[in-house]
């Protein structure tokens, strides 16, 4: 598939975009954006997607958000520089400056938190949005997380409460416990597939956003996204929306119900045996199910459907 990598600038920044071709376009196809989760983990763990060019015949964009990746990297900014507000500001300027009409849209975690704030403002263009393995809220998020948290073995909990609690979260004790829940609920897949350990690799390198934005883990949560919500605004979502989970996910059902009960023309789909990262463990089933729904809403007029490629 043919490939191209470039930079667009935003703001005194810059964001690093890869565009991955058909070989053969399918006339109507609208391209995808896709957009990482985090916030501050890289597109690398998700770029799987980009077959979805082949298997669809559309245009798919992957890009790195501001402050992680290959994208420009602010260690020393404030706090309150990172918000959901810049980053929707990133997203429209890359829409714009990649002078995309009109659109799919697709999350996965936090990427699906970040595609319900956009959704949320009406943006010109947008045509359809998939929700992966996103809470509605960080609150719901939490409650979920320790609710599987509280499942773990019980020397598995007293590492994470004792280092949580004398503030050694750097502990190698700490981490193997983190590592036992990650197994369980974030990638079911071990060893982890390289894609996944490459994004850990860059976050960890230069964690700012991460830390900033979620705080230490995924259920160990303290940075400013920890009262986010959108629960209350998603009746302004005016776009047709597909909601995917994993059977086993840490964003557990009570934390995405919201996007399925308050989105008008919202479904949900849940993958058996799967957990947060559905798309690296069961990567040709994800892919289907999103293809089947992208495909019904190519059309400018959403009652019009488009019959799926072959």
């Amino acid at each position: 598939m043919p490939v191209e990598t470039r930079t667009v600038p935003f703001r005194d920044l810059s964001t690093w975009v890869q565009v991955t071709a058909p070989e053969h376009p399918v006339p109507g196809a609208l391209p995808l954006v896709v957009l990482h989760g985090g916030p501050g983990m890289a597109h690398d763990y998700v770029r799987n997607l980009a077959a979805l060019a082949d298997e669809t015949g559309r245009t798919v964009v992957h890009y790195d958000q501001v402050g992680c990746g290959r994208s420009s990297h602010r260690p020393d900014a404030p706090a309150d520089f990172w918000t959901p507000q810049l980053f929707v500001d990133e997203f429209q300027n890359l829409v714009e400056a990649l002078g995309l009409e009109r659109y799919h849209l697709l999350g996965q975690s936090w990427g699906g938190m970040l595609g319900a704030e956009i959704a949320v403002r009406r943006p010109a263009g947008l045509a359809s949005l998939a929700i992966c393995n996103s809470p509605a809220s960080m609150p719901l998020w939490v409650a979920g997380a320790n609710a599987l948290r509280a499942q773990l073995p019980d020397e598995v909990r007293d590492a994470l409460d004792r280092h949580e609690a004398d503030g050694t979260v750097d502990d190698p004790e700490y981490l193997d416990a983190t590592r036992v829940f990650y197994e369980r609920h974030v990638c079911r897949v071990v060893p982890a597939p390289q894609d996944f350990v490459d994004t850990e690799r860059q976050m960890e390198a230069e964690p700012t956003v991460y830390h900033t934005m979620n705080g230490v883990n995924e259920f160990f949560v303290t940075g400013t996204l920890k009262d986010w919500t959108v629960v209350d605004r998603l009746g302004d979502v005016a776009v047709p929306t597909l909601v995917v989970a994993g059977e086993f996910d840490e964003a557990t059902p009570e934390a995405w119900a919201p996007f399925v009960e308050r989105i008008p023309n919202a479904r949900s789909r849940v993958f058996a045996d799967a957990s947060h990262c559905t798309h690296l463990e069961q990567p040709e089933a994800f892919r289907a199910v999103v293809a089947a729904f992208l495909a019904e809403h190519e059309a400018v007029d959403p009652a019009v459907a488009v019959p799926s490629p072959s």
